[in-house]
């Protein structure tokens, strides 16, 4: 079986290395000319890492990015929410791992030349188009060069929230689905000594800030910090502003009102937006989950298959999670294409599917939305605001739905996602409805 990817991004390139590892042959056709390091921070979850050490790059992972050892949630002027552990610190077999996206895509792509050869990723190559029938399937790129094609049994779209496979797909889908907030994003080298080893998140769906460590420091001392702002500026429905690209960038100038709407006691987060001289700016968008992702021998993955807000670290934790399940299917059914890339949809679609929609609700955050929403000018006790139980409910019951508490074993050999306590691996019911 031979296997056509087109996109070089992380859910691209982590189905190369799963194929790989399933003995499959596959080779990678990026539209960009040079794969560069864009973007700032992402969070991978412990079932994600879990994919990725299976194919050897836990100890990649962990020299380059950083550990968080837990997750505080916060209404927007500094109260405390909630505090849950991560990763290790909760008791799982593996880490949750801070780290740069384009550090990760740049970790992926050197494994990817190491295994499969310095030829399995080809450049400045973008998809036009494809034509299948029982044999295969052929893919057109077009490159400075002109046109070229590639043959194979199977064509896997990991080319994004703009996929052109999906167009062809579902022609009259249109543009993404922009729900009116913007998000800045930026990183800087800060003392260790304020934020330490946690996440923050504070703030509801409207005005958010995020902030957390991605890398260690240059300087003794120190570590790379990431942080986002996030702020309602349109209305629901609306057009986006402007195309969603993980490069486009803006200058911190205009951030001092948005900095201005929280207060936290954990580090000077005005001072560790102004540090950076220009940051990244983008619309946060999504599409409505499709009735399928696969036609015959073609189908989608990551980005391409199901793009969804970035709620609860999970945009490219999935596509990583669809590698190693379109791997696993494919290596199942060798003979039979079209049958394993059916299969591999049936798997993950409804569960995508779902976190798309929970994530427009504001996901596992929405804890503080609800916070807000119930005490928009803060609290002296949660209990008056609301119940610990609610809290817990929607975050463990989107936890499973991801898998972050499912099929991962901590130390003591249990499956849950706090030690002590939670459901067992058999029972799968959800606590917090779906969006």
């Amino acid at each position: 079986m031979r296997v056509v990817i087109a996109g070089a991004g992380i859910g691209g390139l982590a189905a190369a290395l799963r194929l790989h590892d399933k003995g499959i042959d596959c080779r990678i056709y990026e539209q960009s000319g040079q794969i560069r390091e864009l973007g700032v921070g992402l969070n991978l979850l412990p079932n994600a890492v879990k994919q990725l050490a299976e194919v050897g790059l836990l100890e990649r992972l962990e020299d380059v990015g950083s550990l968080p050892d837990e997750l505080i949630y916060a209404h927007r002027l500094g109260q405390e929410i909630m505090r849950k552990p991560c990763g290790r610190n909760a008791g799982l077999a593996y880490p949750q791992v801070s780290i740069h996206r384009g550090r990760l895509q740049s970790e992926l792509l050197r494994a990817v030349r190491e295994r499969l050869g310095p030829g399995a990723v080809r450049t400045g190559r973008r998809l036009v188009g494809f034509e299948q029938d029982e044999n295969g399937v052929r893919a057109h790129f077009r490159s400075g060069e002109g046109t070229a094609s590639a043959t194979g049994d199977v064509l896997v779209a990991a080319d994004g929230i703009h996929s052109t496979v999906r167009s062809v797909l579902f022609p009259d889908e249109g543009p993404p689905i922009w729900n009116g907030v913007m998000m800045w994003r930026g990183a800087a080298e800060w003392p260790e000594s304020g934020i330490g080893r946690s996440m923050l998140i504070a703030g509801g769906t409207d005005a958010k800030l995020v902030v957390y460590p991605i890398a260690p420091g240059r300087r003794a001392g120190t570590r790379l910090i990431n942080w986002v702002i996030c702020r309602r500026t349109g209305r629901p429905g609306d057009p986006a502003p402007q195309r969603q690209e993980w490069s486009r960038r803006a200058a911190t100038a205009g951030l001092g009102d948005q900095t201005s709407r929280f207060r936290t006691s954990f580090l000077d987060h005005a001072a560790l937006v102004k540090a950076v001289p220009e940051c990244f700016e983008f619309p946060m968008c999504d599409r409505d989950p499709l009735p399928g992702w696969t036609r015959g021998r073609v189908t989608l993955l990551g980005d391409a298959a199901h793009p969804m807000y970035p709620m609860g670290s999970n945009g490219a934790g999935q596509a990583i999670t669809d590698a190693a399940c379109l791997a696993d299917h494919l290596a199942a059914r060798p003979g039979e294409p079209a049958e394993a890339l059916r299969a591999y949809q049936d798997e993950r679609l409804p569960v995508t599917g779902e976190l798309v929609l929970r994530n427009r609700a504001g996901g596992p955050e929405n804890v503080i939305d609800e916070v807000e929403r119930r005490a928009p000018d803060g609290f002296t006790r949660l209990a008056d605001v609301m119940d610990p139980a609610e809290l817990e409910a929607v975050v463990t019951g989107y936890a499973r739905l991801t898998g972050s508490a499912r099929d991962q074993v901590n130390r003591s050999g249990r499956s849950d996602e706090f030690r002590g306590r939670g459901r067992s691996n058999g029972d799968r019911r959800m606590e917090g409805g779906p969006a």
